[in-house]
């Protein structure tokens, strides 16, 4: 295939996707995506969006490597760093599922030489409430992680230390409790863990790109990783040493592909609908307490949606992994630049355009009215054919005339989208934020059945 053939496919295929998603949401994203860009000092970043289960979005945005400067495309894979570890997760589950193995299992039958193996299990390695030490807490390269290591050098050292706390009474993030994992894997499956993972998670969902680092070196066809301290200029770094990675931040893939696993976990392509739960299902600790995190994967809540997300951060490479099963959406973001708060930005400026749009088939229409309104109250007037009684009484002269004089100066916003919509005391209730520079606003409505407005409060 010629260069010039190739890039009109892609092309067309990016065209295929970015129309499942309104012109004026892709237009954020590229707002978003480029202001992070410039307020991070990220090299590129990869972006792919599901929207109803599909992949609707996969772009790429500056320079996946500087000197000489290689444009980010789509199909360059990044680290994706500590986001690995739900793949790690859900291969655990799938032997459980087979009765290989039980979440419960102590750790010592396993792995016998580890600290208190016996009183630590598989649950607690998978969600870091064993008290293993992590290996891996700083955010560069150590000189002691150039030099190459095997999964069982640094359980022998890190788990081998005295617990930081007694197993199942605290929560801490710990790399090497997923090192312990991958090594219970391929003790019990006698195979490598890369070649458990492609048989029956990466070739199953034609996640073709997806390569272990500790396997496997990033090429020129792929994005490169880069450092910078305060805010000086980009600089190439290095990456760890081989076997550093093991099972806790191993691999590297194309945004898209990780789309597609988000995919396979809305509907249930290969565990369980118990085996998700339980991937699913946050783990407390022995008192009770929650820990707002489950297997591999935090959750939390997001107007209403049920989140999972997890983030990753490895030698040159941020990533940005967020799901809504129920809204059946999911945001990947990939930043070639360590440190890069650029994954996170994106993410939050895009969920409202998937939740909102989930959940409120009036959504687009509801924007509409809302910046109308507004452009009117700028001038110290309301079309009171919009709005019930109540709101018609609360929008007196002087509430006009505030309006007028406080929100007219402000000039045209910046942005205006829709952040939440939800049921209230028979109405409907939705959230925008009103974009100025230096100065966001809040803007609250209530909706009617009958379809008019019961609120309008800006603050």
């Amino acid at each position: 295939m010629s260069p010039s053939f190739r890039a009109l496919v892609l092309i067309a295929f990016a065209g295929r996707l970015a129309a499942q998603l309104p012109p004026a949401a892709t237009a954020q994203i590229d707002t978003a995506a480029e202001k992070a860009l410039a307020d991070s000092g990220a090299p590129s970043v990869s972006i792919a969006v599901v929207k109803d289960g599909r992949i609707a979005y996969v772009k790429a945005y500056g320079n996946a490597r500087l000197g000489p400067a290689t444009a980010a495309q789509p199909e360059m894979r990044y680290s994706i760093g500590s986001v690995s570890k739900q793949f790690m997760a859900a291969a655990i589950l799938m032997l459980v599922e087979e009765g290989k193995l039980s979440l419960d299992d102590r750790v010592g039958r396993y792995l016998p030489s580890l600290t208190r193996a016996n009183e630590v299990t598989i649950r607690q390695l998978l969600s870091h409430t064993s008290g293993y030490q992590d290996y891996y807490p700083l955010d560069y390269v150590a000189p002691f992680m150039q030099k190459t290591v095997t999964a069982d050098e640094i359980l022998k050292t890190w788990a081998g230390k005295p617990l930081d706390f007694n197993p199942g009474t605290e929560w801490q993030y710990s790399n090497t409790n997923y090192v312990a994992a991958g090594r219970i894997l391929e003790r019990v499956t006698g195979h490598p863990l890369t070649a458990f993972l492609q048989a029956r998670i990466f070739g199953p969902l034609g996640m073709s790109s997806a390569i272990d680092l500790d396997e496997k070196s990033l090429t020129e066809s792929d994005a490169a990783g880069y450092t910078r301290f305060g805010l000086g200029p980009a600089r190439a770094v290095a990456p760890e040493g081989r076997g550093w990675l093991f099972a806790a931040g191993e691999l590297a893939m194309t945004a898209q592909d990780l789309a597609r696993w988000d995919i396979s976990l809305m509907e249930h392509k290969l565990l369980k609908p118990a085996s998700l739960d339980t991937m699913m299902n946050p783990v407390r600790l022995a008192n009770g307490a929650p820990t707002g995190y489950a297997l591999g994967v935090g959750v939390s809540d997001a107007n209403g949606h049920p989140r999972l997300a997890h983030g990753g951060a490895v030698s040159g490479f941020v990533s940005s992994n967020t799901v809504w099963p129920d809204a059946k959406a999911a945001v990947v973001v990939f930043a070639n630049m360590d440190g890069s708060g650029a994954p996170g930005a994106i993410t939050s400026q895009i969920a409202p355009l998937l939740l909102a749009e989930a959940e409120d088939p009036q959504a687009a229409q509801q924007l509409a009215q809302a910046r109308r309104i507004f452009s009117g109250l700028q001038a110290g007037r309301i079309d009171r054919a919009l709005l019930n009684p109540d709101c018609d009484a609360y929008f007196t002269p002087r509430n006009l005339s505030d309006a007028a004089a406080s929100l007219g100066p402000l000039g045209d916003p910046e942005s205006f989208r829709q952040t939440s919509v939800s049921l209230r005391g028979g109405m409907t209730y939705r959230h925008f934020q009103i974009g100025f520079k230096g100065k966001p606003l809040h803007l609250s409505t209530f909706t009617t059945a009958d379809g008019k407005l019961a609120q309008y409060l800006i603050q």
